[in-house]
């Protein structure tokens, strides 16, 4: 089966390396220029465990391609996967003229019955947009071509992506199409062999199923800060509760660990979208609300524990920060934790030494020139390079690299032995044995962690 993929972005990218894994034939097609030239050459625009191999392979042997012209591949191809980006709007709101403006190119090119796949995260109702552009263009041309909008949400964990996609726990199809319905089975039958995964159900209704379900994942991590900073108030180890809460089947230990706050380019988008879309029906969403004011607040929680253990003043220290991207296993900066943790610190007077294994490249265009210039922001080669001299360090992001680092390392470094451990992957009472002064996110008493009894 041919398959068009537009957008190669995260989601557009993964899905055609996928796709062209169990033999469709893919074409991956972009309108910059400069990105399809550097796929061609295997430089990806992203980086995700396992992509990188699976792309190199299946464009060597042709089951991959990559094109700028839509028109050019819509000639042969029937089957349009729509994977571009949906930013958010200043009003909240996600951005469709991207979604539409392919809705459109597809409209004025295509020759024979298609089915327009909508992959991007979009509101209810987009694809009634999207059916009334492809008509329009259809009209225009005097053509009557046959057609189906079909909802097909992704659900692919950053970091994961790959296995996500070629062992998904569910594959969502939203179309009130038999036919459509029929070469969707088709198309996704190699990832379902052991067991049905497919989830039929109409347009709207896959539509939702993306937003609620970003949102509920969203506020777990909001609800456990929220209970994360009761617990600090009250003098009690938030790790506990959360390991009593997990044991609770109906609860589960996914998404309920505390930190500094979630980001990435689904939750706080979606979450903010879906609010948006509520209060254009009337509804006022109070727990939507909730979830987005908590985590905005808890991405400051870090700041204000370094402020109060150094009362208020950090002209000239230095911080050393482990981590920049938003969540282990990916480069992706966007609503990252630490951005608003390093400029909040910066603007308060401290220097920040930084480390990431992948994410350097991305960090330098999150941050303004001027601090790297003169020095109040500096990215390391390595994590103890960005502690050497530092008053303490700063964990924002839980790498597997930095859960046993060299802890003797550690304290000889650092000029001050001082932990802030945003995601808890420290042992407290450890950190404590070894001489370090810790602060965990809900796991403390005035600022000092009491040990259990």
């Amino acid at each position: 089966m041919k398959l068009t993929i537009i957008g190669t972005g995260y989601v557009g990218l993964v899905t055609g390396a996928c796709f062209s894994e169990v033999g469709s034939r893919v074409t991956c097609v972009d309108v910059d220029t400069e990105k399809i030239k550097n796929l061609k050459k295997g430089i990806l625009p992203i980086y995700e465990p396992g992509l990188k191999a699976l792309v190199f392979q299946n464009y060597k042997e042709g089951l991959l391609n990559f094109s700028t012209s839509l028109a050019e591949v819509a000639k042969t191809s029937s089957v349009f996967f729509i994977a571009v980006g949906t930013p958010q709007g200043e009003d909240g709101s996600a951005d469709l003229q991207y979604v539409l403006r392919v809705a459109k190119e597809i409209g004025q090119n295509i020759n024979e019955y298609a089915i327009i796949i909508n992959k991007s995260t979009v509101p209810v109702g987009t694809a009634d947009k999207v059916r009334k552009i492809l008509e329009a263009e259809l009209e225009k041309r005097g053509k009557d071509i046959k057609f189906d909008v079909v909802s097909n949400p992704e659900f692919l964990k950053e970091g994961a992506a790959v296995k996500d996609f070629l062992k998904p726990d569910r594959i969502v199809m939203g179309t009130d199409s038999p036919r459509a319905a029929k070469i969707m089975r088709r198309l996704y039958a190699p990832f379902s062999r052991n067991r049905d995964k497919v989830i039929l159900m109409n347009v709207r209704d896959a539509e939702m199923t993306k937003y609620a379900a970003n949102s509920m994942l969203a506020t777990k991590i909001s609800f456990m800060n929220e209970i994360a900073n009761i617990c600090e108030r009250l003098g009690v180890d938030v790790e506990n509760v959360r390991k009593g809460i997990g044991a609770d089947t109906r609860i589960g230990y996914s998404f309920i660990y505390p930190g500094c706050g979630y980001g990435g380019s689904c939750f706080p988008k979606d979450v903010k979208a879906l609010i948006r879309s509520s209060r254009e029906v009337g509804f006022e969403p109070g727990l939507l609300d909730a979830v987005e004011k908590r985590n905005m607040e808890q991405k400051r929680v870090l700041t204000g524990k370094i402020n109060a253990r150094f009362s208020n003043d950090l002209a000239d220290k230095i911080f050393g920060v482990w981590g920049m991207s938003f969540k282990p296993g990916t480069d992706d900066m966007r609503e990252s934790s630490s951005i608003v943790l390093i400029e909040e610190l910066i603007k308060a007077g401290a220097r920040v030494r930084a480390y990431d294994p992948v994410a350097l490249d991305q960090a330098k265009k999150e941050f303004p020139e001027k601090w790297l210039e003169d020095g109040r922001l500096m990215f390391a080669d390595n994590q103890y390079h960005a502690v050497e001299g530092a008053d303490a360090m700063v964990l924002a992001t839980e790498w597997k690299a930095f859960r046993q680092p060299d802890f003797k390392a550690l304290s000889d470094l650092l000029k001050h032995k001082i932990i802030f451990d945003g995601r808890n992957q420290y042992d407290p009472e450890e950190m404590m044995e070894k001489g370090f002064e810790y602060h965990g996110i809900g796991r403390e008493i005035s600022g000092i962690y009491r040990k259990s009894p």
